[in-house]
């Protein structure tokens, strides 16, 4: 009798991130429970086309703050991937009830769902934005696990992102660490790489509009840049290697908005990039502990030219 494949769950299976999480688990053979809004609409018919998705994906009508729903979705799978999170495009009205509220209430139903649902292993994936807001922290000093976002500082600051997804990660830690859930969080940078979805996500709109605004001046920031795909597949260790535990900061490369804009300019000579830049402030990551686990991720330009072409051809710079 053949075995029966295993079964896990992914939140946000529709979205830029989620979507890779669901591709590369079906490409392994594993039974996918994808969660979305709304299984009907048409910015998920990308999933319906991946490879053994006709016959290893199902995909559950889901709203994170409803619990029954998420249970509905759980429920039968030994591995659940907490993708799902509010990542705001625009600057946000009402922080607490758009981002905070769901990201942290959205967690804490998840995480509870799994142990209600006796789940062997969750993998939640947080994010650098939970990392790296830390005023406190010495000068100079590399940022690795034991780092994290001063709540209180990204609130006087306004970066409801940051603050959202530092509750969420704590919600999560918390809970697990009281109910004896074996888990793991994986912290991304930011995500760039092509994209599967056909609608445009936070991160990668942060690319197009370096292609296509023609701002006059920009902050020199230091961005920390990591493959949507490399991503994915330090999710999936994540949750393979059984000796993971504890957090892992998933960042390649760090880089300056400048040298960033130049290594494009280099790549694609043609677009409207800014014209000058401000001073911005520094920090160092490290991914040393998930390179460890086995992680390892691609060049650079293979990422920016990736998601230059998918831009291209979903017609978004046109």
């Amino acid at each position: 009798m053949a075995l029966e494949k295993e079964r896990v769950c992914v939140t946000g299976a529709g979205g830029y991130l989620g979507s890779w999480v669901v591709k590369f688990l079906l490409s392994k053979d594993y039974f996918v429970h994808g969660t979305v809004r709304e299984p009907s609409d048409e910015k998920n018919v990308h999933l319906s086309k991946l490879d053994k998705a006709s016959e290893n994906l199902k995909l559950f009508k889901a709203d994170l703050l409803d619990y029954d729903s998420v249970l509905s979705a759980i429920v039968g799978c030994t591995g659940v991937f907490h993708v799902a999170s509010p990542v705001p495009s625009t600057t946000v009205p009402n922080p607490e009830v758009e981002l905070i509220e769901p990201a942290v209430k959205g967690t804490f139903n998840v995480m509870k769902a799994c142990h209600e649902a006796k789940v062997k292993r969750v993998i939640v994936v947080s994010s650098l934005a939970a990392v790296v807001m830390n005023p406190n922290w010495p000068e100079g000093q590399v940022m690795d696990e034991t780092c994290w976002s001063d709540k209180e500082f990204c609130k006087t600051t306004k970066k409801w992102y940051c603050l959202s997804k530092t509750e969420a990660e704590s919600e999560a830690l918390e809970y697990g660490k009281k109910n004896g859930l074996d888990f793991v969080i994986v912290c991304p940078s930011h995500i760039l790489g092509p994209l599967l979805q056909s609608t445009v996500n936070a991160s990668s709109s942060f690319l197009i509009k370096l292609l296509k605004e023609s701002y006059e001046s920009m902050e020199n920031q230091p961005r920390d840049i990591v493959d949507v795909r490399d991503v994915a597949e330090a999710v999936l260790l994540a949750y393979e290697k059984p000796e993971a535990e504890g957090r892992y900061l998933c960042t390649a490369y760090t880089m300056g908005i400048r040298d960033l804009v130049d290594k494009m300019k280099s790549l694609y000579p043609n677009y409207n990039y800014p014209k000058s830049f401000t001073k911005g402030g520094q920090f160092m990551t490290s991914s040393e502990k998930l390179q460890r686990l086995g992680w390892s991720y691609r060049p650079l330009e293979e990422t920016l030219i990736d998601s230059v072409e998918s831009y291209r051809k979903a017609g978004i710079l046109n």
